[in-house]
Order: structure tokens, then sequence, then C-alpha cells
């Protein structure tokens, strides 16, 4: 299908897409000298294409945000229409595309989570939530999860728990960290998920008690971890942080900048334990980054320490037209289409089965975890151990098992999300069971390539 023509001049050729990157490009997280970006022509649904004209099933959803596709018409179409009407406004005013995007997200958030204030990006969304949460309190500690991704401003950094964090320490004060729930690879020696429950909820409470709990503003958490190892909390969990929460004035913020917006099969993963924080963190999904777009919602609570006072912070993009156009139209899609639906469906009846089928089959999956449309697989060397395929942050000749199986994936014709020693299954919400199985065959035949790594 060929591309639209264009009203402006750029070079679509190959060498000079290449070359232009080359010289005037500043790719992030890359080591400069060394990064080769494919050149894609075009996009659409769950699939992309190279200038070569190759194909490529996105089972990453580019960096887990493109949940209804890519060039969804309907999406295109309210972006235009808004361009043709009101293409910018700054911040300060009220206009329809606005209220009427705050008004969609705050009565698909749980409980009383009714005022949103928007941001460009989840990153900067985090940052202001815990700018809130520390007016809102008075107090400056933030406690954070080692196992986390906020994003990479100065402030979300610093939350962030994974080794992306080191290059800018030290960073903002009064982050402490702590250890989340992970069953699989658990820091409290557990057996069982109840067990991980408790002693993960346990271990948040001596913490906080050494810290001084009156000292604490906010414990900020990824509802679902995302880039590192997507680990689903066990039933009980993010009950036992909203109690501890409750029981020492302490703002509770999810983030949901990646589980958010049907990924995990419901609005929000909040929703699968009944769960309300004080404040909620958006951003990916609200509109599949068709036009940069991020949030918090706010309880009225929190929202009443600035009824008489200003709140210290916004951006100039904040709430931009074209990007609460493409809010509101991308909601208005999820519900026309069932996509929230279709994403549970996915993952219930399509990926979870296919996925643990093909555990069966490859001795280097060490475990299958995952809601909806977001799901991992752990690669290891050894399922007995445990043993990762490559070590923590590997890098170089250390990570060559994780970068032979995602070349034997693009290969195929399929595009991976990798981390560390997990390959995610995330492709858009909207991809199909087909298109589904399709992708895990590429995988089935990319796993030989672990395997030949496995010990035992």
């Amino acid at each position: 299908m060929p591309l639209p023509p264009r009203s402006f001049r750029v070079p679509t050729d190959q060498e000079s897409v290449r070359r232009g990157d080359r010289d005037h490009v500043f790719h992030s997280w890359a080591v400069h000298g060394a990064v080769e970006p494919l050149p894609i022509a075009r996009a659409l649904g769950s699939r992309f294409w190279d200038l070569d004209g190759k194909e490529y099933l996105d089972f990453s959803s580019q960096l887990v945000n493109v949940n209804i596709g890519y060039q969804h018409p309907k999406l295109v179409a309210a972006i235009q229409e808004q361009a043709g009407r009101m293409a910018t406004l700054g911040p300060s005013f009220a206009i329809d595309v606005r209220s009427e995007a705050a008004r969609l997200v705050a009565e698909r958030t749980p409980g009383d989570l009714d005022l949103i204030f928007f941001t460009t990006g989840g990153a900067e969304a985090n940052e202001n939530a815990i700018r809130m949460a520390r007016v809102h309190t008075g107090r400056h500690k933030i406690f954070a999860a080692y196992r986390s991704y906020h994003g990479g401003t100065a402030g979300s950094m610093a939350l962030t728990g994974d080794p992306r964090r080191w290059a800018t320490e030290p960073g903002m004060p009064g982050v402490v960290r702590f250890w989340g729930p992970f069953p699989y690879r658990s820091a409290f020696h557990s057996t069982t998920p109840e067990e991980e429950c408790q002693r993960a909820l346990q271990h948040l409470r001596e913490t906080l008690m050494v810290e001084g709990p009156h000292t604490v503003a906010a414990i900020i958490l990824e509802t679902v971890v995302g880039t590192n190892g997507i680990i689903v909390p066990p039933d009980g969990y993010l009950a036992g942080v909203r109690a501890i929460c409750d029981e020492y004035g302490i703002v509770m913020i999810s983030d949901e900048v990646m589980a958010g917006f049907g990924r995990c099969g419901e609005w929000f993963a909040v929703d699968h334990w009944d769960v309300t924080p004080d404040l909620l963190v958006f951003a990916k999904g609200v509109n599949s980054g068709y036009v940069p777009l991020g949030g918090v919602a706010i309880t009225p609570a929190i929202a009443d320490t600035f009824r008489h006072r200003p709140f210290t912070g916004g951006l100039t993009y904040s709430g931009h037209p074209l990007a609460c156009a493409s809010a509101v139209a991308s909601i208005q899609i999820y519900e026309e289409e069932g996509i929230v639906d279709h994403a549970r469906s996915l993952g219930a009846d399509v990926i979870g089965p296919q996925l643990r089928a093909l555990a069966e089959r490859h001795p280097s999956v060490g475990e299958v975890r995952g809601l909806g449309v977001f799901w991992a697989l752990e690669l290891v060397r050894d399922r007995t151990t445990r043993e990762p395929l490559v070590p923590y942050n590997a890098a170089g000749a250390d990570n060559a098992p994780m970068a032979e199986f995602a070349a034997a994936c693009k290969q195929r014709g399929l595009w991976p999300f990798v981390h560390f020693n997990t390959t995610h299954v995330v492709p858009p919400l909207t991809t199909t069971a087909e298109e589904i199985a399709e992708g895990i065959a590429i995988l089935d035949e990319a796993l030989e390539v672990a395997d030949r790594h496995t010990t035992g």
C-alpha cells in the first residue's frame, strides 16, 4: 500500500535516511558510535515495513505504547480534524477536547480519581505526582522499588530502580529503595506466592520503621512491573500497600504508564485487585503514542491541598489540543471496538496458553507470566537453579545469547522486546489471535537459539 503524498519535501531513499540519522540524530539509550537504527517506511495495524520492504510483526508495540495499533483511521482523522480547527493552545485556557479528554479518563479510573493533570508523557507525570505528594504531606522521602522504571527525567530517573539510573547518580535526594514481590526470584526466600506477599509487605513495613514513616510522602509502584520483567504482584500485595499507606498517611502512587489502558485486560491494572491509589500516573496507551500525552489522576483529598494555594508545576504543552483530541478519539475507539475485552480474552485464551505450551518445549524458558497483552518469558541457562540466560545488566559478549535470540526473531520477521534475560510478548491490543499464533510460532523457532545456551 503506497503512502499518501506529503505537502512538504523530505528524502525517502534508504541512503539519505540512514545518512541523515547517522549525521544528526542523537539516539536515546544507545552507544552513539555503534547505533544503526532500522529505517522504517510505513506501519499499519500490528505490522511495520522497512525501506527494503521487509515486513515485521510487532511484538513490542514499539515501547509498549501502540495499544490500538498503527494508523488507526479514526484516530488519524481525529488528529487531522483537530489540526484543522485548532492546532495548538496553551494550558491556561479551557477547550473542549481537553475537558472531554479529562472527563473520559476520570470516568475510567477507579474510585474518586476525578481530576486530571495532563503532561507530555509518563516521566513528566511521575515528576509531578511526587511533587504533589510532597506538598500534600509536607514530607520528603519517596519509597521506590528496585525492580522498576519510572522515566528518563531527573526525578523519575532517581525513582527508577534498574541500572539506567546509575549514570545520573547522585540523583534527587529523598528516594528510599525496597524490594517488591517477585515469587520466581524471591528476595525473601519464599516458596509460595502467599509467602512472598506476606514477606514483601513485612519488608516494606520494616523499611518504613527504620526510615520513619512520618518522613515518607509517597510509595510509588508500577502496578505490574513493566520493562524489568512484567512481574505481576501476588494477590493481596497491593491491598496491603494501600493499608500501610492509610495507616501512616502516605500517598500511594500507581505508575500505570505501561500497564494501563487495557494492557493488562482492564482499563487499569489496579482494577484486577480492586485497589484505588491516591495518584494514578498514565501515558502510552491513553492515545497509543500518536501524539505525546501523559497525566496524573488525582483524588479530591490531594486536589484540595491546592484549592487555595498554587500547584507549582506545569508544562507548555500540558493538555495539548492535538494530544487531547487523540485521547478522546482513542478512548471512544476502545469502547466501540471492545478493545479492553479483546485484550483480556487474548491473554486468557490465546497468549497465556500458547506461551505455556511453548515453555514445555524449550528448556531455556524458566517462567511464563503476565496478564492481558502484557507477558514475559524469563530465559534461563538452567531451569533447576534458575540461572539467568545472561547476567544482570549484561552487555557485549556477556549478552550474546539474548542478542542472538533477538536477531533470530528479527530475521524471521518478528520484532521482539527484550530486556536483561526476558523477552516480552506485548503486541498491540488489537492484534488478532491468528497474528498472535504467527508470532509465537516465530518465537518457537528463535528459542532454539536460546536452548543452545542451556546447561541441563
